[in-house]
């Protein structure tokens, strides 16, 4: 998980501030020398960290925390501000051209999946912005890389274009000009790494991209190389000017140094972060969301997204209405159990919420492909009145179910419990009653009360409008 052991040192770190009536110079000294050795030991650049940590003292001395009323919290608030400029405080996008196609061309080193990352993106436009993408091969020196390209370009329904005994530069113009004609609107050109920067690769990159005149020159970098990608991204950037970056591997980097530090190095926006090898593991990168992320205030936003794209308007709408009268069945629970799914791993997705990120029972978490096999055969062994009212399960009939699915009783019983449980915290929440969470394990942290308080005042101001939002955004 991205920033785990980062996330776990700051939040520690802060803990001690928080309850406090007053807070001393001392009290700040000590939470920032912690701060300070975690982003050194997750590799964020000296430099960064040295600028970071004497922002947040000025701050936290000063009139902001010294006159509120709760000072600890305004602390992490401090910090959580600090951490979203650092990544660059606004979410950046793609630079559009104002005619067609837009040229995106992707450098990197290699190893750092670029060539993989090409794919994704192709998909990303795709699935966002109904885009007609075409891809050009021109790494013509890794062996197989035009082979993986075309391949990958035939799994998302993208077409590539190669040619066999030509130069880089005859591929590039002749890829863009079969673009022009095809009337494509993007054109993403992969190009060929090394292991490590040298003259040549960068004579033939500023070559491609006098020819190309790209609208985005897109760095890709590995995360879990840590400081080391922030100054690849420096050299590139000298050379090259470019105008983005994307972080592959995030999901694997406990640490977080290259997120941390290539804003603040280069001064270029982080785009993207790549999170698991499918070709739809693509993101946009949030800073504001990722800071929340590491201080463990979870990330309800992009949890609200991923489920946005799963679901179409009428039902979701429907699904509001049966948490609302609390009418929420079995044959509901399989549908959003299978839905969930769709939207990734239940670990991550877990800890996008206020008080689970980094909880200390969920620490070890690794959920059980098993556990969800069982939970259907569970729901598929009763009748179809037992699954539309679950008041019917009686003793007997659950040691019925419990026969007809091979599952013991007392994990029957135990899953029965679960879904009434959950079925009456989803009433709540989706009456904009964002307390029905308030008895999860983690919940009772500042941070996440603080969180939770934010979300609460959201969802009370913004009620009629997330329906509106969700009709347009299916529209």
């Amino acid at each position: 998980m991205a920033f785990e052991s980062l996330s776990e040192r700051i939040q520690k770190a802060l803990k001690n501030l928080t309850g406090k009536g007053k807070i001393s110079e001392d009290d700040i000294n000590t939470a920032s020398r912690e701060i300070r050795l975690a982003l050194l030991e997750a590799d964020v650049n000296f430099r960064v960290v040295k600028d970071f940590i004497k922002k947040i003292k000025e701050r936290a001395l000063g009139q902001e925390v010294q006159g509120s009323l709760t000072p600890g919290q305004q602390v992490i608030k401090i910090v959580n501000d600090e951490l979203t400029k650092m990544m660059g405080e606004e979410t950046a996008t793609l630079v559009k051209s104002p005619k067609i196609p837009t040229i995106i061309l992707m450098v990197g080193l290699q190893g750092t999946g670029k060539t993989t990352t090409v794919g994704k993106l192709a998909t990303y436009l795709k699935q966002k912005e109904q885009a007609r993408p075409l891809l050009i091969a021109g790494d013509i020196y890794r062996p197989a890389a035009v082979d993986q390209l075309v391949t990958i370009g035939q799994q998302v329904d993208v077409p590539v274009f190669k040619k066999d005994n030509a130069t880089v530069q005859e591929i590039v113009k002749e890829g863009l000009a079969l673009s022009n004609e095809k009337k494509n609107d993007y054109v993403i050109i992969d190009t060929a790494g090394r292991l490590e920067i040298d003259e040549a690769l960068m004579t033939e990159l500023e070559d491609v991209k006098a020819i190309a005149h790209p609208d985005n020159i897109l760095l890709v970098v590995d995360a879990m190389t840590g400081q080391v990608a922030a100054d690849v991204a420096k050299t590139f950037n000298d050379r090259l000017d470019v105008t983005g970056v994307i972080l592959t591997k995030l999901d694997g980097d406990t640490r977080g140094g290259a997120a941390l530090s290539i804003r603040s190095v280069t001064g270029k926006p982080i785009l993207f972060t790549g999170e698991g090898e499918k070709l739809s593991a693509l993101e946009p990168f949030h800073p504001d969301r990722m800071a929340s992320r590491i201080l463990g205030m979870g990330d309800m936003l992009t949890l609200i997204e991923k489920a946005s794209q799963e679901y179409d308007a009428q039902e979701a709408e429907k699904m509001a209405e049966k948490m609302r009268e609390n009418t929420f069945d079995f044959n509901d629970f399989i549908d959003q159990l299978e839905q969930v799914q769709k939207m990734g791993p239940l670990d991550q997705i877990m800890k996008m919420i206020p008080g689970l990120a980094n909880n200390p029972q969920l620490q070890n978490f690794t959920p059980d492909p098993k556990q969800i096999t069982h939970t259907k055969a569970i729901v598929y062994s009763m009748t179809p009145e037992e699954r539309m009212d679950p008041e019917l399960l009686s003793p007997s009939r659950r040691r019925r179910i419990a026969a007809g699915s091979g599952i013991a009783i007392v994990e029957v019983n135990r899953m029965i419990k679960q879904f009434k449980q959950a079925r009456d915290m989803m009433s709540k929440v989706s009456k904009g009653n964002l307390k029905g969470l308030g008895n999860l394990p983690g919940m009772d942290s500042p941070m996440a009360k603080m969180a939770m308080r934010s979300m609460n005042k959201r969802f009370k101001k913004n009620k009629k409008k997330r329906l509106k939002n969700m009709k347009r955004y299916h529209s």
